[in-house]
């Protein structure tokens, strides 16, 4: 059909054909027919009932407990040698010292048995309470008194350090090996309890969680060689004298230590307030647990999340937003340990 000017109209006319089509030959077929009925929600490795699965088949695997010496590929201790005596040989964090300085502080920390080398006092220091009882501590405990002027004494406090003319000398804290505590637990015939810390900074958090660690019964903490507070002086004094009697592990790599230990029975929970599974009432409870505790801005990482067993959430009021990682880690503690009471 042509228009006034002889032209086809727009659209009126169908345009050429390509030829005669050639067919799929059936290869879309595959396409309509589906991918079968939806697995189970265990059968699926993602799923937090998956992930509940698999650790109870490795529970099982472990003979119940975990089997004490057992070790595997993944869980191979790195490098940490015994000594002579048999005892576990601790590895170092570093070789810097840490210096503690100002009256208060000193006392604070020989009160609290912090390990200390030196007490250093300035010369013609003027007397008073608190020197009397940091130098009464220091020479009870056995702990070197040094004498030293002034300049010596800025110099070991730092730039912008106030030491009122007394100082304490604090050598690295000796770690102990991840796995190597989890033998020793294992050894005593308890069922290991162990928290990991994923991105801890603040010291102060870190000692309180080793005191509520080792107040409800948990036998270590777990803290990682990067990205995470180490055991300071002011870490020591927040735990109030549990750092002395508990035991922490230093991790070269969280993650791949969590998978060592999973590999030897231990259930991974960590701790998050969208978690899939309730505090309260924890099935896990009388199994090898290690609390994953997350940072205190960021949460738990995602590859040490990917790892847990099972993601933990404690019930709170909504006009609460979080808890302090200290706290979120007590009161996992005390739950865990009043339901291991009445197992």
């Amino acid at each position: 059909m042509k228009g006034s000017s002889g032209k086809p109209r727009s659209g009126a006319v169908r345009k050429g054909g390509k030829g005669k089509q050639v067919g799929t030959g059936g290869h879309g077929r595959k396409s309509l027919e589906g991918k079968g009925p939806t697995p189970k929600a265990e059968d699926r490795a993602w799923h937090p009932a998956g992930k509940r699965k698999a650790a109870e088949d490795r529970y099982r695997a472990a003979g119940g407990k975990g089997k004490p010496g057992q070790k595997s590929v993944a869980g191979q201790r790195q490098g940490a040698p015994r000594g002579a005596s048999g005892a576990s040989q601790r590895a170092r964090a570093g070789d810097e010292t840490e210096i503690v300085t100002g009256r208060n502080a000193v006392v604070e920390a020989l009160r609290t048995r912090v390990p200390a080398t030196t007490l250093y006092l300035a010369a013609r220091i003027e007397i008073d309470d608190r020197v009397k009882e940091a130098t009464k501590l220091a020479t009870n405990r056995g702990i070197p008194i040094l004498e030293v002027m002034r300049p010596e004494l800025d110099r070991l406090a730092g730039e912008g350090g106030v030491h009122q003319g007394i100082a304490l000398k604090v050598p690295p804290y000796e770690y102990a090996h991840p796995l190597e505590l989890l033998d020793e637990v294992l050894e005593s015939g308890e069922v290991p309890l162990l928290v990991a810390l994923d991105g801890i900074t603040d010291p102060r958090n870190l000692g309180a969680i080793i005191r509520s660690t080792a107040a409800f019964g948990g036998h270590g903490v777990i803290v990682p060689q990067r990205r995470s507070v180490g055991v300071t002086a002011s870490a020591w004094k927040t735990s109030a004298g549990a750092a002395a009697r508990l035991p922490v592990a230093m991790a070269p790599n969280l993650t791949q230590t969590l998978k060592a230990l999973k590999e030897r029975g231990v259930f991974v929970l960590g701790l998050d307030g969208d978690g899939d599974t309730s505090l309260p009432g924890l099935s896990f409870a009388d199994r090898p647990i290690v609390v994953v505790v997350g940072s205190e801005g960021k949460g738990l990482s995602r590859l040490v999340t990917e790892t847990c067993d099972a993601i933990v959430s404690i019930p709170i009021s909504s006009a609460t937003e979080s808890l302090n990682a200290g706290i979120a880690a007590s009161v996992t503690l005390y739950e865990v340990s009043r339901l291991r009471a009445g197992a």
